[in-house]
């Protein structure tokens, strides 16, 4: 009995799961575009977060080339092509300052586009499951898309693109501010 209540509540988690996961990336996609106002002390808290998160995201990188040999590249690789993406989404942001303070807002066309990113390695996971599933014990190979080298490459795009992002808009506000004659940090 206990195995079948174990087996059912597992059951019910992966369901929610599957129902909730459509929710919480568009509800990714609505806050990655939504307007927002910028305060000093959050946008300095979320770019020095952020590159304690890549720094230990690196170190972990590095210390799975032992078990993972293309997993520092594909970590690095991701870094590489997010902070590009972070440098475009800098560029591509709203501006607008008013009596209130500065205002700014992604760009919704890169904010899906990131979404975009993470649904597609999710459908990507669940194609290799089945094809290891279908294999039995001979697992096929794709390249570059196989393995955990793509999953740190998709987590080192978001972490690229969000730590030139929180500092593009840190320097920006703060130039805003300078220009304004209110003097930023």
């Amino acid at each position: 009995m206990p195995i079948v209540l174990a087996l059912l509540v597992l059951f019910l988690l992966l369901a929610l799961w599957v129902v909730a996961l459509p929710l919480t990336l568009w509800q990714r996609y609505r806050y990655g575009r939504a307007r927002r106002q910028a305060r000093d002390w959050l946008l300095a808290l979320n770019a020095w977060s952020l590159l304690v998160s890549v720094t230990i995201f690196v170190a972990v990188s590095a210390v799975g080339l032992f078990w993972w040999p293309d997993s520092l590249v594909g970590a690095g690789i991701g870094l590489a092509i997010g902070a590009l993406l972070g440098l475009l989404g800098v560029w591509l942001t709203r501006w607008e300052v008013a009596p209130q303070g500065v205002f700014y807002q992604p760009n919704a066309w890169l904010s899906l586009l990131l979404v975009a990113i993470v649904a597609g390695r999710i459908v990507l996971g669940f194609v290799q499951m089945w094809q290891y599933w279908q294999a039995g014990a001979v697992a096929p190979t794709h390249a570059l898309l196989s393995g955990h080298g793509s999953l740190l490459a998709v987590a080192g795009v978001l972490l690229g693109h969000y730590l030139v992002y929180a500092w593009g808009v840190k320097w920006r506000v703060a130039r805003l501010r300078r220009l304004q004659g209110r003097g930023g940090r």
